[in-house]
């Protein structure tokens, strides 16, 4: 088969147009790899922030080139191009690649300037695709227009398994429209709503979501952050979920959650025993709100797996709290803490369960030192979705230790 390189700068030729030598330089680590391995599948990842390859990010005219490069050649089964500049003119030649490349099971748009007009163009081009099964649209303002275009889509397509829809301003509108389609999909295990524009106090998107819990038996990892919600929201979710035999992975980060959601949580968290990734996350359930998690999960829960109370304004009577069901509960292997106000009985539990081996350094974001005979902890780069918006400069970009909630609930091939 001709290589990708001398596709692309053959494309380029043919149309008059420069080659872009930052797509130029991945295509030709791509065929080195390809001839390694001619039987593997590959990624395209031709990723704008990549701060190790430099270039400029490709516009809506390079991913035309890049799209005609890519078609018919059955070993490229996803393409990356986040962070770029590809707007509206590169949605419509990533839908047309949708309608002509079958072997695309992957396609990762992230913060490209699409809007919805292109939003509609991708939409529209999975009512007949069969073959995609995880989209990311994080960051691009398709707002409620092509939001509802999604929720159409939905009950068309019945192969996409992850679609991610976060930072895309959608409306209650959209909120409500996903709800009402993902009570009938039967495909989409994982949906990612997170900070949709809602206006009002009243926590619509909450009933709905809950509704919806109560009837979808398929859906497995669910992200609600940044939808303003409270406790009465929290409550709608925790009464979806005594019906619901589906849901792993919970995300309710970054909302105004206290210390009496927890006690519906908590509530809920004994009967239930599908739960098993749980993001808390950025929001203010004090020490309180952690002894009734701690309560629950000492006694009765013995299906979770990963907890995070990452900045919660938790004190050490709360931390120390968790810390002592880790040790009756053996099936909580990962817990995350940071940004809490960690006191000495704190930082000597925690290290404690690191020592003991009963928590594991990979599975917690502290790591403890000593000075002057004093145990303190410091911050390690470990957690639930540490990589959801950026990738490390190097090593593996998607190590267990760092995408925690993904290695434990896998959705799909990729994060």
């Amino acid at each position: 088969m001709e290589k990708l390189q001398d596709q692309y700068c053959y494309f380029c030729s043919e149309n008059i147009r420069k080659t872009n030598p930052f797509i130029l330089t991945i295509l030709q680590k791509l065929d080195e790899e390809i001839e390694k391995r001619p039987k593997e599948k590959f990624t395209v990842n031709i990723a704008g922030n990549n701060r190790l390859v430099s270039g400029q990010r490709i516009t809506g005219e390079d991913f035309w080139l890049l799209s005609k490069t890519l078609r018919n050649q059955p070993c490229i089964s996803g393409v990356d191009v986040r962070y770029n500049l590809i707007g509206d003119v590169g949605a419509f030649y990533a839908a047309k690649l949708l309608q002509k490349q079958p072997s695309i099971t992957y396609l990762n748009l992230m913060f490209n300037d699409i809007g919805p007009e292109g939003g509609e163009l991708i939409a529209k081009a999975l009512h007949k695709n069969k073959t995609l099964k995880y989209l990311r649209m994080t960051g691009n303002k398709i707002e409620n227009t092509g939001g509802m275009l999604f929720a159409a889509m939905l009950q068309m397509n019945s192969t996409l398994e992850k679609l991610d829809l976060g930072d895309c301003d959608l409306g209650l509108q959209c909120v409500i429209a996903f709800s009402t389609v993902l009570t009938q999909n039967q495909a989409i295990k994982g949906i990612n709503l997170n900070r949709p524009i809602l206006y009002g106090e009243q926590e619509e998107s909450t009933v709905h979501i809950g509704h919806m819990l109560k009837e979808n038996h398929v859906l497995v990892e669910l992200h609600m952050c940044k939808h303003g919600m409270k406790n009465y929201g929290l409550q709608q979710l925790c009464n979806a979920l005594y019906l619901n035999s589906s849901l792993r992975y919970l995300d309710v980060s970054c909302n105004k959650i206290t210390r009496d959601g927890m006690v519906f949580l908590a509530d809920v968290l004994k009967s239930n025993t599908t739960l098993e990734v749980l993001d808390l996350s950025f929001n203010r359930i004090e020490t309180a709100g952690a002894k009734y998690l701690s309560e629950t999960l000492t006694s009765h829960n013995r299906s979770l797996k990963a907890l995070s109370v990452v900045s919660n304004k938790i004190e050490g009577e709360g931390l120390v709290a968790l810390s002592q069901s880790m040790k009756t509960n053996l099936v909580l292997s990962n817990i995350y803490i940071w940004g809490n106000k960690f006191d000495e009985d704190t930082c000597v539990a925690y290290s404690d369960l690191i020592k003991s081996g009963r928590l594991k350094p990979d599975n917690t974001d502290v790591e403890p030192y000593m000075v002057d005979e004093h145990i303190y902890l410091s911050e390690v780069s470990n957690g639930l979705k540490r990589h959801y918006y950026w990738a490390p400069t190097y090593g593996e970009t998607y190590m267990p230790s760092s995408s925690a909630g993904f290695a434990l609930v896998p959705v799909g091939e990729r994060l």
